[in-house]
């Protein structure tokens, strides 16, 4: 520990690239389409036909150019994108785990270091890598360029030497970004980003930093550490690390061999303030647990949720199935009920949220006759 600043030492000796894919389900869908290439393509539920509710699961760069993002009320998209040029297309989650299967198989081909984030990115250490290549910056574009030829889709990366930067970098020069950042330029780099560039930092949170004149890297890495302790606790500790380029999380693995449970979290940037945004990802993540228990010819017996909101408050509840399941409707329903018992966190904004299952079962299959 530095005891003049109270930060932990950096550790830049790790190798960390982080890969995205560009407006991946929308991507996905206009390989199949591509009568769709140049329109607003939206992918969610169309608000027009089902009484103005539902929420933008991802959209295409066309329809960004009009503002539209992701978990936007889809009919707020419908108010900014013309009428002619606006589609809407329902996501078909069975074609993204395949295709997503596929991108994640090329990772693995380059190192066992590799934790999904979701379908679409994913963070890679190669600091030791099982292939001859040992510039990660080259393993980058190497996989960059794989995924185009072998996929059809583009993807952005981000390399440095933690997960935090390697994030930045992919969201720096998006679609089809390639960006690098070394020990050397990461004050200046960080310096010149406004805050809201900074992963976790959601809209209450930056409002509270302008509030105290805080508005690019450079204000934050002025700010005393206490200060920033004293204003967010936790999060103050992080946003001093971060500002300074310090992230020391690894990359987490995931050990078929050793798992007890299947889950999907993710970290939103910005957060959520919505009940509609949140149970529509919870409705995902639970579509996801399904497949993957059928995989694997498992039922689970528990539902676990996991929220955390901007201030670092963080809750995780479980409930037990009535009936070991592997039903993603059956999950939802118990997860929904688990969320509204932590929903007063939408009034931070909620920046993680999980969902888990666990206590397994193998299927039991029942012979039968097909004549009786």
């Amino acid at each position: 520990m530095n005891k003049e600043n109270l930060l932990p030492q950096n550790d830049i000796h790790r190798r960390i690239i982080h890969l995205d894919m560009d407006a991946f389900y929308a991507s996905v869908e206009m390989q199949e389409h591509p009568e769709w290439k140049n329109k607003a393509l939206i992918v969610g539920q169309d608000p027009r036909q089902n009484g103005g509710h539902g929420v933008v699961a991802t959209c295409n760069y066309v329809a960004r150019k009009y503002g539209v993002h992701s978990a936007m009320a889809a009919i707020q998209a419908v108010r900014l994108v013309p009428k002619e040029l606006i589609v809407f297309t329902r996501p078909r989650f069975d074609k993204y785990r395949a295709v997503s299967a596929k991108i994640h198989s090329f990772m693995h081909d380059v190192t066992d270091q590799v934790e999904s984030v979701a379908l679409d990115e994913a963070y890679l250490d190669v600091t030791h890598p099982k292939i001859e290549q040992e510039f990660a910056v080259q393993i980058a574009l190497d996989l960059q360029k794989r995924i185009r030829q072998e996929v059809g889709l583009n993807s952005s990366f981000g390399v440095s030497y933690n997960k935090f930067l390697a994030k930045m970098g992919s969201e720096y020069a998006k679609p089809f970004g390639r960006t690098v950042i070394l020990p050397s330029e990461v004050q200046n780099f960080l310096a010149m980003q406004k805050i809201e560039k900074f992963p976790g930092i959601g809209p209450k949170t930056q409002e509270e930093l302008h509030q105290m004149g805080v508005y690019t890297g450079a204000d934050l890495q002025k700010v005393e550490v206490l200060t920033l302790i004293k204003k967010f606790k936790k999060m103050g500790y992080i946003l001093a690390q971060h500002a300074r380029g310090i992230d020391l999380r690894p990359v987490v693995t995931d050990s078929e061999a050793n798992r007890k449970s299947i889950g999907m979290e993710r970290t939103y940037e910005p957060a959520i303030y919505t009940e509609d945004e949140a149970l529509t990802n919870i409705r995902n993540y639970c579509n996801h647990l399904e497949a993957a228990l059928k995989k694997r010819n498992f039922k689970a017996g528990t539902v676990v949720i996991k929220v955390r909101n901007n201030n670092f408050d963080t809750v995780t509840k479980r409930k037990k199935l009535k009936t070991p399941s592997d039903s993603h409707l059956d999950f939802y329903d118990v997860a929904r009920d688990l969320f509204e018992a932590t929903s007063s966190f939408l009034d931070d904004g909620i920046r993680l949220l999980g969902v888990t299952v666990t206590d397994f079962e193998k299927k039991k299959y029942q012979s039968i006759s097909l004549f009786d």
